[in-house]
């Protein structure tokens, strides 16, 4: 079954058509800080969940910073546009995943195909495990991870920590 799983992962680059109809490209990232930055731009209040993105410009430049040194990372581009930013950040034995959608372009699909191809990418760089946390209250992104194969291995405070294997 493993096996399976392994064959089963999508790898950037990829192309599809989202919901809006919007022709949307899955890259690994080049690491460039400008393109994430304009992107985190676009979020307010409602849009942010446990702290994340930071509020600040700074505290942004300086997380964004850390996740591209650190982690690996898959973007999801509009017409040139960094519009989804999935990572990877390397924990003990695991590795713990983050995923945003700028706001104007959430419910269309693009999540669903960013986890895959960032599943993927971490998979082809050996990752074995991967572990998030997500708000109890966040049923949309609870409903989007358990589409993607994780399961919740601890329930704490206001948030569940779900995970899977690659």
């Amino acid at each position: 079954m493993a096996a399976a799983q392994r064959t089963s992962l999508p790898r950037p680059p990829k192309t599809f058509t989202d919901r809006e109809e919007r022709t949307i490209s899955i890259r690994e990232y080049d690491g460039q800080l400008e393109p994430l930055q304009e992107m985190y731009a676009h979020f307010d209040d409602d849009s942010r969940t446990q702290g994340l993105p930071p509020r600040s410009e700074n505290r942004t430049v300086e997380w964004l910073s850390d996740l591209l040194e650190e982690g690996l990372n898959v973007v999801a581009r509009h017409e040139g546009d960094v519009v989804g930013h999935a990572v990877l950040i390397p924990y003990d034995s695991t590795s713990e995943l983050a995923i945003f959608v700028r706001p104007a372009y959430q419910s269309a699909g693009i999540g669903t195909h960013l986890i895959g191809c960032l599943l993927g990418h971490g998979q082809a760089n050996g990752l074995t495990r991967v572990w998030l946390t997500v708000a109890r209250t966040n049923r949309i992104a609870m409903n989007l991870y358990r589409s993607a194969g994780f399961e919740i291995t601890e329930r704490d405070r206001g948030e569940y920590e779900m995970e899977r294997a690659l």
